[in-house]
């Protein structure tokens, strides 16, 4: 009974097999982006709007915090599906258990790092000084969850990569609940401003990592943890850093850009930075969609990778691609269809939702080449090569950018300028990312595999 929450990836049809995986992950992003939403919500009516700049302004930070260390959680999700795919017991058993220890490590490691820098890096970043003081206690209660957090993401990332994506939604679900519970009364009733906000996430991210731990504890087969039996195996940590290191840097350094891309928005004046921050917020529901494909291609891939299934791994990209194609041209091109109406949501001035629409023209309706790209990278990770998608991905995505803010941006200075260097970053870095396919294809394949289209 518990097995039928995994999904054989190697056997069976794939598209079936592929919507059964991905659905569950795209709700869990989902649900993720409507309960984080909730924190800004009730601390922006029942306390204030500084409160609610303080938190809004933490967000870029612990992203670029926690990243890193939730990248780190693609290595294990790699590893542990291609010792299931084999099914090589002792190997995935090895490497469940050095994750969660990887897991809490990196938890007490973020607390240290995120006591020490709040201030400094909230200065850096030039928060407004009467929201430093609230921005710096939300960031300090908030990492105190970090363990918790680390444990629910590498918990997450091990039941994934033996098919299992039903139940970390399950668990998201209860969590999600407790955090709004926290919320209303830390707030409402205890009037404890954003220490309440953050300490109704805390407490959230315990739920979600108590659960997952009580599914590991009971979970029959590779995925099972004894605590008793728990060991830290250096050469599973390598191994799995090894694909894990450059999605956690990649995703840092993405961080990085995103922060001189939002300057220069900010150049054109508090209104277009308003339509612009409610058009990304609604184009993160269509991201979040998307992205349930990479988990699936990098899930996929690794378990067939492990069971020498070469050719069905063709078939898992060509099917992800397809989908992801769907998605992103069904809820791109409907954010901006409706855009009118989901930016007033955020809005009542027209120049904003005017300003919102813009960008909603050109990223939103184009975000399907996003979706591709992180699909085709997903592949190629599976396949256990990651630095070479880290270094396409920050040339393509990351460093292309940059050249074009300070190429073609500067001589237009127009949003239109900015906006179009994304389809246009995300078309090039498709393509060095399935010449890289095919590249690492024809090396890992047999031969004969390698050779038929």
């Amino acid at each position: 009974m518990r097995k039928s929450y995994e999904i054989d990836m190697c056997r069976g049809p794939l598209l079936s097999r592929i919507l059964l995986f991905a659905v569950p992950l795209i709700c869990s992003g989902v649900l993720q982006l409507v309960f984080n939403a909730t924190d800004i919500i009730v601390v922006g009516r029942f306390v204030g709007s500084e409160a609610m700049a303080a938190v809004g302004s933490t967000s870029s930070l612990i992203s670029l915090l926690v990243n890193f260390f939730i990248g780190i959680s693609v290595g294990a999700n790699v590893l542990v599906a291609r010792f299931r795919g084999a099914n090589d017991f002792d190997d995935a058993q090895e490497t469940v258990q050095t994750a969660l220890i990887t897991a809490l490590a990196g938890g007490f490691i973020l607390i240290a790092a995120g006591m020490l820098l709040a201030r400094p890096m909230l200065v850096w970043m030039a928060t407004p000084a009467e929201v430093l003081d609230q921005a710096v206690l939300y960031m300090r209660v908030y990492f105190i969850g970090m363990p918790a957090t680390m444990l629910y993401n590498f918990g997450a990332a091990i039941l994934r990569a033996v098919g299992d994506t039903r139940r970390p939604l399950y668990f998201l679900t209860l969590a999600g609940v407790a955090n709004v519970a926290g919320d209303l009364f830390f707030v409402i009733v205890l009037h404890m401003g954003v220490a309440g906000v953050a300490a109704a996430t805390v407490l959230s991210q315990i739920v979600s990592a108590a659960l997952i731990m009580l599914c590991l504890m009971r979970q029959d087969g590779m995925c099972n943890v004894n605590l008793k039996r728990m060991r830290f195996h250096r050469d599973k940590f390598a191994r799995m850093m090894q694909v894990g290191l450059p999605a956690g840097l990649q995703s840092v350094i993405f961080n990085i850009s995103n922060v001189l891309i939002q300057s220069s928005v900010n150049s054109f004046g508090a209104t277009v930075v308003a339509g612009n921050t409610a058009a990304s917020n609604i184009e993160g529901f269509v991201y979040t969609a998307m992205n349930a494909l990479y988990q699936t291609s990098l899930s996929f891939t690794s378990q067939n990778m492990g069971a020498k299934q070469f050719r069905r791994i063709d078939q898992v990209l060509a099917r992800c691609l397809v989908i992801v194609l769907l998605i992103g041209l069904t809820l791109g091109n409907g954010a901006h269809l409706l855009g009118q109406s989901l930016l007033g949501i955020y809005s009542g001035e027209s120049e904003v939702i005017g300003y919102g629409m813009m960008r909603l023209g050109v990223v939103s309706v184009t975000y399907c080449l996003c979706g591709m790209m992180d699909v085709v990278a997903g592949s190629v990770r599976g396949l256990g090569y990651s630095i070479l998608p880290m270094l396409v991905s920050l040339i393509g995505a990351c460093v292309f950018r940059v050249v074009w803010i300070f190429t073609v941006f500067q001589w237009q200075h127009t949003l239109f300028s900015l906006y179009v260097s994304y389809p246009i970053s995300w078309a090039l870095t498709l393509c060095a990312h399935l010449a890289c396919y095919f590249a690492v294809r024809r090396r890992v394949f047999p031969r004969g595999t390698a050779d038929a289209a």
